[in-house]
This record gives structure tokens, sequence and C-alpha cells, in this order.
């Protein structure tokens, strides 16, 4: 099993190269979606790249049959589709990623399958490590994001081990919640996959996907204390909320499920003091995998590497990383150059307002513009018009204290904060 070293001169631990079997070709391949199906998609879940935070996201396979109710395929329309079906076939998803315009090589992160089906599902498990292999063998080194919540056995993990250029990164969801109306998948699936791919990792890294969490559904102190003990196994550990959109919400209603917010929000929900809770729990705690808020974070420091999404401006976040990954980041961080950014931002069609030490503040460019910049500076860009709060970045506003204004040009982090970053830890991981 491959360990992490918190010192960035130490490559991960690997061992010799083995021979590795060729990952299989699906025997019996989902079936295409056609006709009538394809008329009745709705057209964003036929576009199979989209960028979001964490990567460019490839999406050539849709359909599930696990049915966890806060499920984001209710955004789509596509909850009913359970049996998985491809829009395309590898080959032709693999060359539409690597001719997307916004996809740079050995710099773009890149998720597999995360938004209408789990890619590690028996008929899609194939069609992932195909793609994997299509990547792969081109020699590509950027961070690839796989995220299940199924099975995952030894041999698959021997699979994964095989690939030998990308930055793979195979992320568990576990979530706890007993209620089987809500997730009919028994935790217990997730828990021992994490367990047996951490036990086998070589050369991909294993992150425990602890989400979501809801007040009064998954946050008792038992299930915290049993993610904790679970996070001993996994190489880094992200915590965070449910995204309750209005259809989602629609769904509790219909089914009768008990609503966790009497209001839907833009972002994740993940109230100030479940976190507090969490973050004690952890303090008494040893063992247990680091915990981070943001999946990228978690990512990096598997790997050994820097956020690659610039997250060491939002400098509230670090007082829980490591502090030689705090380090770490620090050293890759630099803040652009203002005309240059506003250049950049100008030729996407956008205008930038600043660049402060928190971030790019732009208007006028979309979400998947604004990740392509942030990916290319490896630095927050933030839209002026949907701000985020200090103290509860990336987070809905529910459950925290009447946000204060965002922070003005040229804020810099308090001589705590500071002092903090510079401070070795007993035990630091």
């Amino acid at each position: 099993m491959a360990t992490v070293s918190d010192d960035p001169a130490v490559s991960p631990s690997v061992e010799p190269a083995a021979t590795f079997p060729t990952p299989p070709v699906a025997r019996r391949p989902v079936p295409l979606l056609t006709g009538s199906a394809r008329a009745a998609t709705r057209p964003e879940l036929l576009d199979v790249i989209e960028y979001r935070k964490s990567g460019l996201s490839v999406n050539w396979i849709i359909g599930c049959p696990l049915d966890c109710g806060y499920c984001v395929r209710h955004l789509f329309d596509n909850f009913e589709l359970k049996s998985p079906h491809a829009i395309v076939r590898e080959a032709q998803a693999a060359e539409l990623l690597l001719n997307h315009p916004f996809f740079e090589p050995h710099v773009t992160p890149i998720q597999l399958l995360n938004r209408a089906t789990d890619p590690m599902l028996p008929a899609v498990k194939p069609h992932t490590y195909e793609m994997l292999r299509l990547l792969d063998e081109r020699g590509l080194t950027n961070h690839v994001l796989l995220i299940s919540r199924w099975r995952v056995e030894p041999g698959d993990c021997t699979i994964l081990n095989s690939f030998t250029n990308l930055k793979l990164t195979l992320l568990v969801t576990h979530s706890g919640i007993d209620d089987p109306r809500i997730e009919p998948v028994d935790s217990n699936i997730a828990a021992t996959s994490l367990r047996t791919a951490f036990e086998h990792a070589e050369r991909y890294r294993v992150v425990l996907y602890w989400r979501p969490i809801v007040p009064g559904v998954n946050d008792t102190d038992r299930h915290i204390d049993e993610a904790l003990t679970l996070s001993r196994s996994a190489h880094a550990t992200v915590f965070t909320g449910l995204f309750y959109k209005q259809q989602i919400r629609d769904y509790y209603r219909d089914h009768g499920l008990p609503e966790p917010y009497t209001a839907e929000a833009r972002r994740k929900i993940f109230p100030e003091s479940v976190e507090r809770r969490i973050l004690t729990a952890a303090s008494g705690q040893t063992g247990g995998s680091p915990l981070f808020r943001k999946t990228s974070c978690a990512v990096a420091y598997a790997h050994q590497l820097a956020d690659y999404n610039g997250h060491y401006g939002i400098r509230e976040l670090c007082d829980i990383c490591p502090k030689g990954q705090v380090r770490r980041c620090a050293r890759a961080w630099h803040k652009p150059d203002p005309a240059s950014v506003a250049a950049m931002v100008g030729g996407l069609g956008g205008r930038m307002v600043r660049v402060d030490d928190r971030g790019v503040v732009c208007e006028g460019l979309d979400e998947q513009h604004r990740y392509l910049l942030q990916h290319s500076l490896g630095y927050q860009v933030h839209d002026a018009a949907k701000p985020h709060r200090r103290n509860s970045h990336g987070r809905a506003d529910i459950g925290w204290p009447s946000p204060p204004p965002t922070l003005p040009e040229g804020d810099t982090p308090t001589p705590a904060q500071t002092a903090s970053a510079s401070q070795e830890t007993p035990g630091e991981r």
C-alpha cells in the first residue's frame, strides 16, 4: 500500500513496476441511447464534456440504479433512467475531451462519469477502465478523479494500479445514512470498498468522500465517530454537506421524506455547528487521515502536490490542513498580474473587476470559463454577482451567522494565521 509523506521532496511510495492485466473490454457494452429515449433526454445531459470546479467532466454514460434520494440526476430529469446507456463510445468521448478548447494536457483536471451514473457499477466499470487506458496511453499526467459508492474488489485495484501516467484518485462516497428511503445503498458497501482500495493502492490514491452530512440524519456522535475511524483507510478525507436544489426538495416532498432544510440553496448546505462538532471530534482522535473542506485540496494532498484550485488564497480554509501541505501550497501560489488577467478575462468575453489576495473577481463569465481561468492560473476566480463569504467559502448561507461583506482588495492573513502556517505539529501528515 502506498504511503503519503509530508516532505515535498519525497515522491509517492510505489512498488517496483509489475505486469498488470490489460483493462477488460466490455463483453456486453452498455447500449447506446437512441431514438425516443435520446430525444427525451435533456440537451445538457447529452453534452459529454462539461467544465466543473474539479475539472473537465466527461460523462459519456448516463443512467444509474442506486436511487440515492439527493442525487444530482434530479436536476436533469434523469432519475428514472435506471439502466446505464452510452451517449457515445469511449474512443469518441476521449477525442471530445482531448480536442476540447479548454483541455490542456498535463494541467486540466479530469473527472469521469460523475454526473449521471457510478463509474464502478458492474456494467459501467469496463467502460471506465477503457477510458482510463485511452488517456494513460497518451502519456497524459493530468489528475483524473473517479467518484463511486459501489463495490471495489481487489481485481479492480489491480487494474487501477496499471495506469502509470495519470494522477488517478478514487474518491469513495460514504455517508452513513441509515434511512433507506433517502439512501437505499448500504453504506457498508462503500466502507468495504474504501478499505479494499486503500489496502491495495500503489499507483493511485484513495480519498474518503464523507458526504452528504445532514443535520438530524447522519450527524450523531456515532456517525461522526464511525466516519473518523473509517478515515484511517484513506490518504485524505473530504467532508461536506448537501446540495438541496428545488428538484431534490420536490423529490423529498413527493416521497414523504423528512425535509432537512426549509429552503433550497445554490451552494451546498453545511451548517457551521455541524462542522464545529466534526472538527472537535477529529481533534480528539489519532490515526485518521487529514480532513479537508475542499475536494481538490484532498486530492492534491494525497498526491503530494499543491492544490490546483488555488484555495490557499482563501486562507481560512487552510486552518485544518497539515502544515506541510500549507507550505507546499504557499510555494506554488502566486498572485497573477492584473493586466494579464484582464486580458485573459476580456478574451473570454468577461470583465475583470479586481485581483486581490483571495482571488480574481470578474463579471460576465459563466462557470466553465471561470474554471478554465482558475486551473490555468492556479488561483481562485469568482463571479462578482455570486460572492463567497468569509469562513463559509463555497457554502450556502443557511446555518451560518449573518455573512459579513467579502474582504477588500489587499486583505492579508492575520499574524496568527501566518504563524500557524509556519509551525509543525506532532504527528503531522
